[in-house]
């Protein structure tokens, strides 16, 4: 499956596609986890995952929270109008909230593992069957649709990685898997590319903090996940207030009563902590640390594109200043 080469950029009237790998060269843009992606994180590999609960509640949450006000302002005017705004409501979100509440009992998916000493990617399939994939050969692309109509102009993007079967013998339907990350495309999308790139080409000291799902439950010091979170959100707003940070209290107040935060970070704890891991004994194996000697190397098209690439982000910064 063939693409444009990285630091390609196709622009449309409604659209925009940024192609950033192969080859991973720099974007740069600063690494930002914006969907806590990263379930795993250590000198040998990092672990991406995709399942994100706490989204689909914080999508869900508002629309109840609009019907409840709405039939909440409107009971003493005409108690039937209030009464059919909840019927609508519950309704709208019943057939979502089931499939939310199904997807609790489900398993985990397991996570897309990155080996920086092996430069390559471990990538499990639904069939138990593994793909041990070069790094280089990853492709990546940021892509970002927009939509107009009368309540103006809206945007959605995705970040697309996608990964070749090494088998040559593998069958049409099962040589090709992609991963997509709903966060937004354009810039957003290059951040969050730029943590697993960063990770495999610099290390892992690159990255920003990131959520423990590993040790989750430790860090919730004992305590159920539901009364650890409350407290945690709370305290966060706390100390922002002593300290004088009030915009930032505010956005977490907003963000628990619009947004149902608290809630949804405790359901993505409660899935996360501990996250799933590679059981096969051959990825085991393969994750283990190897003796610095024996690291894989960058190709030597790799080191030219990078460098190549380095030169003209330094050239913009210039020109800039």
């Amino acid at each position: 499956m063939s693409t444009p080469p990285a630091g390609t950029t196709e622009k449309r009237m409604f659209s925009r596609n940024d192609y950033l790998a192969p080859l991973p060269i720099p974007t740069g843009e600063k690494p930002c986890d914006v969907l806590n992606t990263v379930w795993r994180k250590n000198e040998i590999f990092l672990d991406v995952g995709n399942y994100s609960i706490g989204s689909a509640v914080m999508v869900m949450w508002p629309t109840m929270m609009v019907f409840l006000a709405i039939s909440f302002f409107t009971r003493n005017l005409d108690p039937d109008y209030s009464r059919d705004v909840l019927i609508l409501g519950a309704v709208i979100l019943g057939v979502p909230t089931l499939i939310l509440i199904q997807s609790l009992f489900r398993k985990v998916p397991l996570p897309i593992r990155f080996n920086r000493q092996r430069r390559e990617v471990c990538v499990p399939r639904d069939n138990g069957e593994y793909w041990i994939v070069p790094w280089e050969t990853v492709t990546a692309a940021a892509t970002q649709q927009s939509s107009v109509s009368q309540a103006g102009k809206a945007t959605m993007g995705l970040l697309v990685i996608g990964f070749e079967n090494p088998d040559p013998h593998a069958t049409k339907d099962n040589k090709h898997f992609s991963l997509g990350f709903n966060c937004g495309g354009g810039t957003t999308a290059m951040a969050l590319w730029e943590c697993i790139r960063s990770y495999m080409e610099i290390g892992p000291q690159v990255l920003p903090q990131t959520n423990d799902f590993e040790g989750g439950r430790e860090k919730l010091r004992g305590r159920s996940v539901f009364w650890g979170i409350c407290c945690e959100y709370v305290d966060g707003i706390r100390h922002h207030l002593v300290a004088q940070e009030v915009g930032k209290a505010a956005w977490l107040v907003i963000g628990a009563v619009l947004l149902g935060a608290p809630l949804a970070m405790m359901l993505q704890e409660w899935k996360l902590s501990p996250p799933p891991d590679l059981s096969h004994p051959d990825i085991i194996e393969w994750s283990k640390p190897l003796p610095a000697d024996d690291w894989a190397k960058r190709s030597a098209e790799l080191e030219e594109a990078i460098a190549k690439r380095e030169a003209e982000l330094a050239g913009r910064v210039e020109a800039q200043a």
